[in-house]
């Protein structure tokens, strides 16, 4: 099923502990301890100076200190919100693929306790419940999967409600009631039971739907247990009018005190995420309310024209009404038009919930929107590699003032993700990555923003030239004009490069996780795989970006290594053998991650993944470290491996 993607949020009682020792990770340990291996100055600092044969030494290496992984620093949270990398989700309500899998208020739930601080909802108009619907729908329900019966002639595998629906005549639009043309017929009842509300699917597929309330209160309750930092809630409205409505009403009744409110005469400028500690910002697009009421205004005098001439001429009724649209001479439904499938206008109400993530489209950076304070441009992967061979300085120098989103291929029906490091070192703040998925993508991602709160400063070069003179207890963004243009320093300029000489000696593992489909500890036959993850050259030129960023296989052996033994089982001695990444030139150690999989040796189909873990560079410890190993599905597990770290950056 599905929903089996969903990972189990861990409690601190499950967080690994360091117990007893295997024998072979024992027998290393002592060959450390009494000095046939040599420890390095840092962990003898750590260490108190005590000499490793000291009695203490086991006991220390129990304890959380020996962790290859250095605790997550202090973050300033003083900055313009443009100065951080949030930790981001795509399509959250998938437990699955993009096309077939089920919503759930689950996934919310999990992504949010895991750290999550984006997440986004896709809303479509919903269909009036039966007086027989409960409406207190029990979470269980969602884990059973319905197709549903009717399907349409277009592409739509989910459409609005018919007018001429028999179950709900006090809505319907009849050919003969021409009053009935002067404006949309509201597409609700007087009971909030029986109406109907937004909806939240994957639009145009086989993907089960769950109610907009339902995801709303089930965000509410698990958004600040974990963090306090504000939560990023990002609407893909496709949803009519009349439900936007309702969409305003459900959003503020349920997060009421957790939305920011401002004053419309206040000029908008970005402020820091230290003073939005348990808010939400809705990111939605902006909609002018000058423009917006003199197109209505112009909209309700077209309506005063003859009813039939109306329904003939204006597309716009079509569009705007709950109902399908239909001719002077019958009411039978006509197929879609490739207007109709296009998102929704946003109407004033909805679009004023957005204050300090505005969603404008992109055009340029030359665009007048492009300079608001508060805008926020969201971009495909495939248009992000676009804009970087175009415009790649201006793209970063664009966001280390301005807000910036991206988002996987709609190619990636797997659910697969897109590497976010690479659009980290454009500045981008928001990578939304599928969350159902423990790719590659998301074991960088976990690297990143592990023990961070979901919101990581931008290291130096990165940040708004706007805020090094402010008061440093309250930053805030540039104001309106204060920017006359976007500049084109490029990230080659802004922030300093270095060269990498690392280092292991892989010793042993011990109590490594099974993959999910193993079930004896004697057929597996695990190998260690260790990839470093750096800014590729082209990064910083703006030429194409081969293999999406990801390494390829022929990099072996400069990126990547691989370890294989003759190990059987959970237990695994590598035998102290050596990996070596020499003279890696442009890192930056806050943006490069190693990462760890520990594989089964499959003869035939590709090796299933038993255990990872990634560090981030600026984090990674010297010294003899274990390294902490999540399972195949991305929860804690006791599996960790013991290896010597020597690190040097010039």
């Amino acid at each position: 099923m599905a929903t089996s993607n969903i990972i189990p949020v861990s409690s601190p009682e499950d967080q690994p502990k360091l117990h007893n020792f295997s024998p072979r990770v024992l027998s290393y340990l002592q060959t450390i301890s009494t000095g046939r291996r040599p420890v390095s100055p840092s962990q003898l600092e750590e260490l108190s100076d005590n000499p490793p044969h000291d009695n203490n030494f086991l006991q220390y290496m129990r304890s959380p200190a020996s962790s290859a992984l250095k605790p997550a620093p202090s973050n300033d949270l003083s900055y313009p919100i443009s100065n951080y990398f949030i930790n981001s989700s795509h399509n959250t309500y998938l437990t699955g693929n993009q096309l077939y899998s089920e919503s759930s208020t689950l996934s919310y739930t999990n992504a949010l306790l895991r750290g999550c601080r984006c997440i986004e909802i896709d809303v479509w108009d919903g269909e009036p419940r039966s007086p027989s619907d409960n409406p207190q729908r029990k979470l269980e329900q969602e884990k059973k999967h319905h197709f549903r019966p009717h399907m349409p002639t277009a592409l739509s595998f989910h459409k609005r409600p018919k007018a001429e629906d028999k179950e709900n005549p006090v809505d319907a639009i009849t050919c003969q009631d021409e009053e009935s043309l002067k404006l949309p017929t509201p597409w609700t009842s007087a009971s909030t039971a029986a109406r109907a509300e937004p909806r939240v699917l994957h639009g145009y597929t086989l993907t089960k739907e769950v109610p907009f309330r339902d995801v709303c209160i089930a965000i509410r309750e698990a958004a600040f247990v974990q963090s306090d930092l504000p939560v990023i809630v990002s609407l893909e409205v496709h949803a009519g009018a009349e439900q936007q409505e309702i969409m305003v009403e459900i959003i503020e009744s349920t997060f009421k005190d957790y939305l920011v409110s401002l004053s419309a005469d206040v000029e908008l400028t970005l402020p820091n995420p230290g003073s939005l500690r348990n808010k939400f910002l809705i990111k939605v697009k902006y909609i002018d309310p000058q423009k917006a009421a003199a197109k209505a205004q112009a909209k309700e005098s077209s309506l005063k024209l003859p009813a039939l001439q109306n329904r003939k001429s204006d597309p716009s009724l079509a569009a705007s009404s709950s109902s399908s649209s239909s001719s002077s001479d019958d009411c039978t439904p006509k197929p879609k038009s490739e207007a109709q499938k296009k998102k929704s206008s946003v109407i004033p109400s909805l679009s004023a919930l957005g204050t300090y993530t505005r969603s404008y489209h992109f055009s340029n950076f030359a665009s007048p929107e492009a300079l608001i304070p508060t805008h926020i441009f969201s971009l495909s992967e495939k248009k992000l590699m676009e804009v970087h061979q175009s415009s790649g300085a201006t793209l970063f120098s664009h966001n280390r003032n301005f807000m910036m989103r991206a988002f996987p291929s709609g190619l990636r029906v797997r659910s697969d993700n897109l590497d976010p490091a690479v659009f980290w070192r454009k500045g981008v703040q928001i990578v939304a990555l599928n969350w159902q998925r423990w790719d590659e993508g998301m074991m960088l991602n976990e690297g990143m923003f592990d023990g961070s709160g979901g919101w990581v400063l931008k290291p130096k070069g990165y940040l708004g030239t706007s805020t090094a003179a402010t008061d440093p207890e309250c930053k805030s963004g540039p104001q309106l004009g204060e920017i006359k243009e976007i500049s084109n320093e490029s990230q080659a300029h802004a922030v300093v490069h270095k060269t990498l000489n690392l280092t292991l000696t892989i010793l042993a593992a011990q109590d490594i996780p099974l993959p999910p489909d193993v079930k004896s500890a004697h057929s597996f036959k695990p190998y260690l795989k260790v990839e470093l993850h750096v800014e590729k050259p082209s990064e910083r030129t703006g030429a194409p970006i081969e293999n999406d960023g990801k390494s390829k296989e022929e990099e072996e052996g400069k990126f990547k290594h691989t370890i294989k033994t003759k190990s059987r089982g959970t237990e695994i001695d590598f035998g102290g053998e050596m990996i070596e990444f020499g003279d890696v030139s442009g890192v930056v150690e806050e943006l490069s991650f190693l990462r760890f999989k520990i594989q089964d040796d499959e003869i035939f189909g590709k090796d299933p993944l038993a255990a990872w873990a990634c560090i981030r560079l600026d984090r990674l410890k010297e010294g003899w470290r274990f390294v902490h190993f999540r399972n195949a599905l991305g929860g804690e597990s006791q599996g960790m491996l013991l290896l010597g770290i020597e690190k040097i950056l010039t």
